[in-house]
Protein backbone atom coordinates (compact mmCIF):
# COMPACT_ATOMS: atom_id res chain seq x y z
CA UNK A 1 0.00 0.00 0.00
CA UNK A 2 1.24 3.15 -0.76
CA UNK A 3 2.77 5.41 2.69
CA UNK A 4 -0.13 8.02 4.03
CA UNK A 5 1.25 11.09 3.53
CA UNK A 6 2.53 13.06 6.35
CA UNK A 7 0.78 15.59 8.56
CA UNK A 8 1.20 19.00 7.27
CA UNK A 9 3.40 20.71 9.80
CA UNK A 10 1.45 23.08 11.71
CA UNK A 11 1.28 26.67 11.24
CA UNK A 12 3.67 28.67 12.88
CA UNK A 13 2.77 31.23 15.23
CA UNK A 14 1.51 35.01 14.14
CA UNK A 15 4.62 36.44 15.26
CA UNK A 16 6.96 34.26 13.87
CA UNK A 17 5.43 34.94 9.96
CA UNK A 18 5.65 38.37 10.51
CA UNK A 19 9.41 38.42 11.12
CA UNK A 20 10.19 35.73 8.65
CA UNK A 21 7.57 37.17 6.16
CA UNK A 22 7.93 35.68 2.77
CA UNK A 23 10.62 33.54 2.93
CA UNK A 24 8.41 31.24 5.73
CA UNK A 25 5.29 31.23 3.77
CA UNK A 26 7.42 29.78 0.42
CA UNK A 27 8.77 27.27 2.53
CA UNK A 28 5.47 26.10 4.34
CA UNK A 29 4.10 25.79 1.05
CA UNK A 30 6.34 24.16 -0.92
CA UNK A 31 6.88 20.91 1.31
CA UNK A 32 3.25 19.87 0.66
CA UNK A 33 4.04 19.67 -3.09
CA UNK A 34 7.46 17.32 -1.99
CA UNK A 35 5.36 14.93 0.22
CA UNK A 36 2.54 14.86 -2.66
CA UNK A 37 5.30 13.81 -5.60
CA UNK A 38 7.00 11.36 -2.74
CA UNK A 39 3.69 9.48 -2.55
CA UNK A 40 2.64 9.81 -6.50
CA UNK A 41 6.07 7.61 -7.08
CA UNK A 42 5.21 5.23 -4.32
CA UNK A 43 1.30 4.91 -5.78
CA UNK A 44 2.60 4.66 -9.46
CA UNK A 45 5.67 2.02 -8.64
CA UNK A 46 2.97 0.49 -6.74
CA UNK A 47 -0.12 0.23 -9.61
CA UNK A 48 2.66 -0.80 -12.42
CA UNK A 49 3.21 -4.21 -10.17
CA UNK A 50 -0.10 -4.43 -10.14
CA UNK A 51 -1.06 -3.97 -13.35
CA UNK A 52 1.76 -6.55 -14.27
CA UNK A 53 0.13 -9.21 -11.61
CA UNK A 54 -3.59 -8.60 -13.05
CA UNK A 55 -2.21 -9.11 -16.29
CA UNK A 56 -0.76 -12.93 -15.89
CA UNK A 57 -3.52 -13.93 -13.46
CA UNK A 58 -5.79 -17.00 -14.46
CA UNK A 59 -3.38 -19.39 -16.36
CA UNK A 60 -4.45 -21.90 -13.53
CA UNK A 61 -1.13 -24.47 -13.99
CA UNK A 62 1.91 -25.04 -15.99
CA UNK A 63 4.37 -27.42 -16.83
CA UNK A 64 7.73 -26.80 -18.74
CA UNK A 65 11.23 -28.37 -19.29
CA UNK A 66 14.16 -25.84 -18.59
CA UNK A 67 18.11 -26.48 -19.27
CA UNK A 68 20.55 -24.98 -17.04
CA UNK A 69 24.30 -23.88 -18.27
CA UNK A 70 25.80 -22.54 -15.29
CA UNK A 71 29.28 -20.43 -16.42
CA UNK A 72 32.29 -19.87 -14.36
CA UNK A 73 34.83 -16.76 -14.54
CA UNK A 74 36.97 -18.88 -16.47
CA UNK A 75 34.14 -19.20 -19.25
CA UNK A 76 33.96 -22.92 -18.38
CA UNK A 77 30.21 -24.46 -18.92
CA UNK A 78 28.57 -27.14 -16.97
CA UNK A 79 24.59 -28.18 -18.09
CA UNK A 80 21.42 -29.79 -15.63
CA UNK A 81 18.22 -30.89 -16.82
CA UNK A 82 14.70 -30.07 -15.22
CA UNK A 83 11.51 -30.26 -15.04
CA UNK A 84 9.36 -27.06 -13.38
CA UNK A 85 5.40 -27.47 -12.38
CA UNK A 86 3.64 -24.81 -10.85
CA UNK A 87 -0.22 -24.14 -9.80
CA UNK A 88 -1.83 -20.55 -9.35
CA UNK A 89 -3.30 -19.76 -5.95
CA UNK A 90 -5.19 -16.49 -6.10
CA UNK A 91 -5.78 -16.12 -2.14
CA UNK A 92 -2.08 -16.44 -1.67
CA UNK A 93 1.55 -17.01 -3.57
CA UNK A 94 1.98 -20.06 -6.02
CA UNK A 95 2.73 -23.76 -5.66
CA UNK A 96 6.12 -24.63 -7.61
CA UNK A 97 8.21 -27.90 -8.12
CA UNK A 98 11.56 -27.83 -10.03
CA UNK A 99 13.12 -31.92 -10.61
CA UNK A 100 16.71 -32.27 -11.68
CA UNK A 101 16.51 -35.21 -14.55
CA UNK A 102 20.23 -34.73 -15.65
CA UNK A 103 23.41 -35.17 -14.91
CA UNK A 104 22.65 -38.94 -13.17
CA UNK A 105 24.09 -37.63 -9.84
CA UNK A 106 21.36 -35.13 -9.16
CA UNK A 107 18.27 -36.63 -10.78
CA UNK A 108 15.36 -36.83 -8.68
CA UNK A 109 16.91 -34.01 -6.55
CA UNK A 110 13.47 -31.88 -6.16
CA UNK A 111 12.71 -27.89 -4.75
CA UNK A 112 8.98 -27.60 -3.58
CA UNK A 113 8.19 -23.96 -3.33
CA UNK A 114 5.13 -22.67 -1.26
CA UNK A 115 4.87 -18.72 -1.91
CA UNK A 116 3.26 -16.62 0.79
CA UNK A 117 2.09 -13.04 -0.16
CA UNK A 118 2.77 -12.08 3.64
CA UNK A 119 5.56 -13.85 5.49
CA UNK A 120 8.48 -16.31 4.48
CA UNK A 121 8.22 -18.84 1.89
CA UNK A 122 8.02 -22.20 2.72
CA UNK A 123 10.69 -24.39 0.54
CA UNK A 124 12.08 -27.73 1.28
CA UNK A 125 15.04 -30.11 -0.93
CA UNK A 126 14.81 -33.48 -1.68
CA UNK A 127 17.85 -35.03 -1.86
CA UNK A 128 17.42 -39.04 -3.39
CA UNK A 129 20.81 -39.70 -2.53
CA UNK A 130 20.29 -39.21 1.53
CA UNK A 131 16.34 -40.22 0.99
CA UNK A 132 15.92 -36.52 2.76
CA UNK A 133 14.22 -33.70 2.80
CA UNK A 134 15.30 -30.78 4.15
CA UNK A 135 13.72 -27.39 4.88
CA UNK A 136 15.68 -24.01 3.69
CA UNK A 137 15.35 -21.91 6.89
CA UNK A 138 14.06 -18.29 6.18
CA UNK A 139 18.15 -17.26 6.71
CA UNK A 140 19.27 -19.18 4.20
CA UNK A 141 16.88 -17.95 1.46
CA UNK A 142 19.54 -15.88 -0.16
CA UNK A 143 21.49 -18.90 -0.91
CA UNK A 144 22.65 -20.28 -3.97
CA UNK A 145 20.25 -22.81 -5.47
CA UNK A 146 22.40 -26.08 -6.29
CA UNK A 147 25.57 -24.01 -7.54
CA UNK A 148 23.58 -21.50 -9.40
CA UNK A 149 23.40 -17.73 -9.49
CA UNK A 150 20.08 -17.82 -8.73
CA UNK A 151 19.21 -17.74 -4.77
CA UNK A 152 16.22 -19.98 -3.18
CA UNK A 153 14.33 -16.52 -2.84
CA UNK A 154 14.51 -16.15 -6.65
CA UNK A 155 12.37 -19.22 -7.39
CA UNK A 156 9.55 -17.90 -5.38
CA UNK A 157 6.67 -16.17 -7.10
CA UNK A 158 7.20 -12.71 -6.98
CA UNK A 159 4.14 -11.76 -5.20
CA UNK A 160 2.68 -7.81 -4.93
CA UNK A 161 3.27 -7.61 -1.33
CA UNK A 162 6.28 -8.85 -1.04
CA UNK A 163 8.01 -5.48 -1.77
CA UNK A 164 7.37 -1.55 -1.70
CA UNK A 165 7.63 0.44 -5.06
CA UNK A 166 8.61 3.66 -6.24
CA UNK A 167 8.34 4.96 -9.38
CA UNK A 168 11.89 6.10 -11.10
CA UNK A 169 11.43 6.99 -14.68
CA UNK A 170 10.41 6.01 -18.08
CA UNK A 171 13.50 5.13 -20.65
CA UNK A 172 14.18 2.95 -24.48
CA UNK A 173 14.38 -0.92 -23.55
CA UNK A 174 15.63 -2.03 -27.15
CA UNK A 175 12.18 -1.22 -29.43
CA UNK A 176 9.90 -0.71 -26.49
CA UNK A 177 9.58 1.99 -23.21
CA UNK A 178 9.62 0.32 -20.16
CA UNK A 179 8.80 1.82 -16.65
CA UNK A 180 11.76 1.77 -14.44
CA UNK A 181 10.69 0.91 -10.79
CA UNK A 182 12.60 0.32 -7.79
CA UNK A 183 11.01 -2.66 -5.08
CA UNK A 184 12.30 -3.06 -1.96
CA UNK A 185 11.72 -6.44 -0.35
CA UNK A 186 10.08 -6.57 3.11
CA UNK A 187 11.44 -9.52 4.44
CA UNK A 188 14.20 -9.24 6.74
CA UNK A 189 15.75 -12.33 5.66
CA UNK A 190 16.20 -11.17 1.79
CA UNK A 191 19.61 -10.99 0.63
CA UNK A 192 18.66 -7.95 -1.68
CA UNK A 193 18.07 -4.49 -0.08
CA UNK A 194 16.47 -3.19 -3.02
CA UNK A 195 16.06 -4.36 -6.95
CA UNK A 196 15.88 -2.58 -9.87
CA UNK A 197 12.94 -3.40 -12.54
CA UNK A 198 12.00 -3.03 -16.31
CA UNK A 199 8.41 -3.40 -17.59
CA UNK A 200 7.60 -2.55 -20.27
CA UNK A 201 4.51 -0.05 -21.20
CA UNK A 202 3.12 -2.27 -24.07
CA UNK A 203 2.73 -5.64 -22.20
CA UNK A 204 3.87 -5.25 -18.80
CA UNK A 205 6.50 -7.88 -19.26
CA UNK A 206 9.76 -7.59 -17.04
CA UNK A 207 12.77 -7.40 -19.25
CA UNK A 208 15.67 -6.69 -16.71
CA UNK A 209 16.02 -7.03 -13.22
CA UNK A 210 19.08 -5.50 -11.18
CA UNK A 211 19.99 -6.77 -7.43
CA UNK A 212 21.38 -5.17 -4.96
CA UNK A 213 22.82 -6.90 -2.00
CA UNK A 214 22.88 -6.43 2.02
CA UNK A 215 25.75 -3.47 1.40
CA UNK A 216 23.78 -1.93 -1.58
CA UNK A 217 26.34 -3.21 -3.85
CA UNK A 218 25.35 -3.93 -7.01
CA UNK A 219 25.19 -7.77 -7.07
CA UNK A 220 23.51 -9.10 -9.95
CA UNK A 221 21.64 -8.52 -13.60
CA UNK A 222 19.02 -10.76 -14.59
CA UNK A 223 17.88 -10.30 -17.94
CA UNK A 224 14.41 -11.75 -19.91
CA UNK A 225 14.43 -12.42 -23.54
CA UNK A 226 12.74 -14.25 -25.78
CA UNK A 227 8.89 -13.59 -25.22
CA UNK A 228 5.82 -15.95 -26.56
CA UNK A 229 2.49 -15.66 -25.57
CA UNK A 230 0.28 -18.86 -24.78
CA UNK A 231 -3.65 -18.90 -24.51
CA UNK A 232 -3.83 -15.68 -26.15
CA UNK A 233 -2.91 -14.26 -22.81
CA UNK A 234 0.06 -15.12 -21.13
CA UNK A 235 3.94 -14.35 -21.82
CA UNK A 236 6.64 -16.72 -21.29
CA UNK A 237 10.35 -15.53 -21.72
CA UNK A 238 12.57 -18.70 -23.33
CA UNK A 239 15.28 -17.77 -21.77
CA UNK A 240 16.56 -16.29 -18.74
CA UNK A 241 19.98 -15.10 -17.48
CA UNK A 242 21.03 -13.87 -14.45
CA UNK A 243 25.00 -11.87 -14.37
CA UNK A 244 26.82 -12.29 -11.01
CA UNK A 245 29.00 -8.85 -11.45
CA UNK A 246 30.92 -9.69 -8.05
CA UNK A 247 32.42 -13.00 -8.90
CA UNK A 248 31.84 -13.09 -12.70
CA UNK A 249 29.80 -16.14 -13.11
CA UNK A 250 26.70 -16.39 -14.70
CA UNK A 251 23.75 -18.75 -14.91
CA UNK A 252 21.12 -19.35 -18.19
CA UNK A 253 17.84 -20.83 -17.98
CA UNK A 254 16.42 -22.03 -21.15
CA UNK A 255 12.54 -23.20 -20.96
CA UNK A 256 10.51 -25.03 -23.60
CA UNK A 257 7.50 -26.96 -23.80
CA UNK A 258 5.12 -24.94 -22.18
CA UNK A 259 2.08 -26.63 -21.28
CA UNK A 260 -1.08 -25.15 -19.48
CA UNK A 261 -4.30 -26.19 -17.73
CA UNK A 262 -2.61 -29.75 -17.21
CA UNK A 263 -4.95 -30.47 -14.40
CA UNK A 264 -2.35 -30.20 -11.65
CA UNK A 265 -3.75 -29.94 -8.43
CA UNK A 266 -2.89 -29.02 -4.79
CA UNK A 267 -2.05 -32.23 -3.68
CA UNK A 268 1.05 -32.75 -6.40
CA UNK A 269 2.74 -29.95 -4.03
CA UNK A 270 3.29 -31.20 -0.89
CA UNK A 271 6.29 -32.69 0.76
CA UNK A 272 5.37 -36.26 0.19
CA UNK A 273 4.94 -35.38 -3.84
CA UNK A 274 8.73 -34.38 -3.29
CA UNK A 275 10.02 -38.19 -2.94
CA UNK A 276 7.81 -39.41 -6.41
CA UNK A 277 8.12 -36.31 -8.31
CA UNK A 278 9.88 -37.08 -11.71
Amino acid sequence: MPHQLPHPPKRPARNLILALGVLTLGAAAAAPTAWTAANTAQAKGLAIAKEADRRDTGWGDWKAEVEMVLKNAQGQTSQRKMKMRSLEFTADGDKTIIVFAWPKDIDGTALLTITHKTGDDDQWLFLPALKRIKRISSSNKSGSFVGSEFAYEDLSSQEVEKYKYKFLREEPCGSLTCFVTERIPVSENSGYTRQVVWTDKTEYRVHKIVFYDRKSSKFKTLTFSGYKQYLGKFWRADKLTMVNHQSGKSTVLAWRNYQFRTGLQDRDFNRNSLKRAR
